[in-house]
């Protein structure tokens, strides 16, 4: 089983239309990313809006990347910009009107490039769809980890109509503004209808919104309450304006002509503030919704006057249903100015029961404040943060690094190049950079001259292995601390040591690259300082309690007698060394765990490097058969069932009897595997260690978790690991290095695997 800690989400972003934009999504996002942001100081919450007309909007700071409505390649460079920036997660706003193509068909562009995991909010979930837009919803729902709607209804329509697993579906109230329970009489005066009754419809205008019918209305209501007034509150919606101008508004100021109420009809055509919006729901005594079309899962402006305690009558469409139930509100049928007339009249002649249905709407409307459904957001971007932990997602793999399993991809040491300076290797990069910062290790410089060994033996890039060998070997020397016989690691860009001595693992490190500087190397000088340093050093190793270090010691030693095969002293403490992890294995492993420690953590497959290594030059057959063990069970351990390689992660490893982490996932686990399988099948011939090399490297160009690449082919750098959601796009040292190694140990095995029977190419 997997362990899998929720850390907090600390970077989303929004996708969907924004203010100063005019329309309802633009609102709702908006008010969100504000609320987030509010009731969550510690998340950086920011908008990807998409722009409707050439020169967008004047947005404000919390607007990081504008996305241009029907241009694809936009979506696509909204991807590559979130990916870039380590996104926890992203929300987006949907409606299918808002993006471009075929029923909004472009958003899925950018979606299925996203790493991180996808939060969408439907704000239409139609019945009966047409093919375009069930195919938009289906993938979509496919795409996304959570699906939130807005009402029960929506919940039944993704389940029966579009099949989408009920764990998969959350439903969250749309938001609405906190205020008090007021009087209407308390902001009449701000409008100049103190004193008058209060009808009130706001909301950007279009022919669905059945306004006329209320204004046909307004002659039997005016019979009875002469001094009544109806307020139309909001501009026309754009797109009406940019097809139609504003012929439904003038229509609707001609009916109210014709019959006599013109009046009494107050047209407000402005797009207002939150704060004024507020002020004119509060002065309503009475809010209208006559909507024409019943197929409406969602409205924010009937939340916000239910949130607010208005009486509403409104036209049955879905979320009126939902939201007025239980004496909420009152329906009337669609298209029915004389049902809307007895309506007002009813709740205006009952005061009783209209105040009555007012508390009951406002106290149903404290679950819809912005800061409870902030909450409500945020524990669902928690919880799709942690099962897409739990459960890693595969995306897309990128055509340009598909290949057939066992293909090379050629070296490339751009980056590598860039990480070496006159004193060493950089330790750390962000992103393709080196950091100066943090300075140099003998970790990386070690790894650096193991490289260059390999480079010299297989006589490629020999001018550059040259370099790199003579630099990493001076680093070396100047890392040894004579008086101790160690090793120190962490020296600053100024050239300070920071540490006195350092850790036992970069001790066999070094012990590693000496031994196969010594066989390996074609420069005669450099061969015999290697050889120095490595009779220097190699005492020590008594000393040391690491398994990690015996094992890459044991490494250095099998290459080193490879060239003085006949040295006593060094086939002594390798028999030392081996007989230590062979006891290891002996007294920790059983049936079920079959390893040489009570947990599995880093560098794991390196423990049966080591040993299969001494078992072979040693001919022992006892430590060759407990190294198979267990390096065929960690290799069964580390592979999904789909068969690809799947590290121990480094965010808690795996300890026996608990839980495994299964991120964050490490370069150096996959290199271990590639070193610890070849030399397996160098011991056996067995085309089977062969395969589970292949496989193991096979995570750097892509079949992980994520089927995403960690290994960047313009360059030659490896990025630095694998999260649950996105790949951590830093290339330090110690993962190009990693990568550089495992593909140069396998062309240098290549060519006996490529002498092989074509059947035994096969990965399984």
């Amino acid at each position: 089983m997997d362990q899998a800690t929720a850390a907090p989400v600390r970077r989303v972003a929004l996708i969907g239309n924004y203010l100063p934009r005019r329309c309802g999504i633009a609102t709702f996002t908006t008010h969100l990313c504000e609320a987030l942001s509010a009731e969550f100081p510690h998340l950086h919450c920011f908008a990807v809006p998409v722009n409707d007309t050439p020169e967008g909007y004047d947005y404000p700071p919390r607007v990081r990347f504008e996305i241009t409505e029907n241009d694809l390649s936009s979506y696509r460079q909204a991807a590559d910009f979130l990916n870039t920036n380590e996104v926890d997660l992203v929300c987006v706003q949907h409606e299918y009107g808002i993006f471009g193509g075929p029923a909004g068909s472009h958003i899925l562009s950018l979606l299925q490039e996203l790493r991180m995991p996808i939060v969408t909010t439907l704000h239409t979930v139609l019945k009966e769809p047409d093919a375009h837009q069930r195919r938009v919803l289906e993938r979509l729902a496919e795409i996304s980890d959570r699906l939130i709607v807005m009402a029960h209804l929506g919940v039944d329509f993704l389940r029966e109509i579009y099949r989408v697993p009920a764990d998969k579906i959350e439903l969250i109230p749309h938001g609405i503004p906190d205020v008090p329970f007021v009087d209407p009489n308390f902001y009449k005066d701000r409008f100049g209808v103190e004193g008058r009754t209060v009808l009130l419809t706001f909301g950007l205008l279009s022919p669905n919104k059945g306004i006329e019918y209320a204004i046909q209305a307004l002659p039997a209501i005016l019979q009875r309450h002469p001094s009544l007034v109806y307020i139309i509150l909001g501009a026309t919606h754009p797109h009406v304006r940019k097809r139609e101008g504003e012929s439904y508004r003038l229509h609707l100021e001609r009916l109210a002509r014709d019959l006599d109420v013109a009046e009494h009809v107050l047209f407000h055509e402005q797009f207002v503030s939150d704060e004024e919006l507020v002020e004119f729901i509060g002065a309503a005594d009475i809010y209208l919704t006559p909507y024409l079309n019943p197929a409406q899962i969602t409205s924010g402006t009937l939340a916000y006057t239910v949130g607010m305690g208005k009486a509403v009558i409104s036209t049955p469409y879905w979320y009126a249903q939902e939201l007025l139930a239980d004496g909420r509100g009152v329906l009337v049928p669609f298209r029915d100015a004389r049902a809307i007339a007895e309506a007002v009249l009813d709740l205006l002649d009952h005061e009783g029961e209209r105040h009555a249905m007012r508390k009951r709407a406002y106290l149903y409307g404290r679950e819809m404040i912005w800061s409870r459904v902030a909450q409500r957001y945020y524990q669902c971007f928690l919880a799709t943060k942690e099962s897409r932990q739990r459960h890693p997602r595969p995306v897309a793999l990128p055509r340009t690094l598909a290949r057939r399993p066992g293909d090379l991809p050629p070296l490339q040491l751009v980056h590598l190049r860039s990480l070496l300076d006159t004193t060493g290797l950089f330790q750390h990069a962000r992103y393709g950079v080196p950091c100066f910062e943090h300075g140099y290790t003998t970790d990386d410089n070690a790894r650096g001259l193991l490289l260059a060994m390999l480079l010299e033996d297989a006589e490629t890039e020999t001018e550059f292995a040259r370099e790199l060998g003579t630099r990493c070997l001076a680093f070396l020397f100047y890392a040894f601390h004579e008086p101790s016989r160690r090793y120190r690691n962490l020296l600053s860009f100024q050239r300070h040591w920071l540490d006195e001595i350092g850790s036992e693992d970069c001790h066999g490190r070094a012990l590693w690259a000496l031994g196969t500087a010594v066989a390996r190397c074609r420069q005669a000088a450099l061969q015999q300082a290697a050889g120095q340093l490595f009779e220097a050093s190699l005492p020590t190793v008594h000393q040391l309690t690491s398994p990690r270090s015996w094992a890459a010691t044991l490494l250095g030693i099998h290459e080193y007698l490879r060239h003085f095969p006949g040295d006593r002293a060094v086939q002594g403490l390798r028999d030392e060394l081996a007989g230590r992890l062979a006891g290891l294995y002996q007294r920790c492993a059983d049936s079920e765990w079959r390893w040489f420690e009570d947990i599995l953590a880093y560098d794991n497959a390196l423990l049966c490097a080591g040993l299969l290594a001494a078992a072979r030059s040693a001919q022992r057959d006892d430590w060759h058969m407990t190294a198979l063990e267990a390096l065929r069970w960690l290799t069964q351990v580390q592979k999904s069932p789909q068969g690809h390689f799947v590290p121990i992660g480094s965010n808690g490893f795996y300890k026996r009897g608990g839980l495994r982490a299964r991120f964050d996932q490490q370069p150096l686990e996959a290199a271990a595997q590639v070193v610890a399988c070849l030399t397996a099948y160098e011991s056996t011939a067995d085309p089977y260690w062969y395969r589970q090399a292949q496989i193991a490297f096979e995570w750097f160009l892509g079949r992980n978790d994520l089927q995403t690449p960690v290994y960047d082919p313009a360059t030659g750098g490896c990025r630095d690991g694998l999260h649950p959601d996105r790949v951590n796009q830093n290339m330090g040292a110690e993962a190009t290095l990693t990568f550089c190694i495992s593909l140069m140990y396998l062309k240098l095995s290549e060519a006996a695997w490529t002498s092989l029977p074509a059947a035994a190419h096969k990965v399984t």
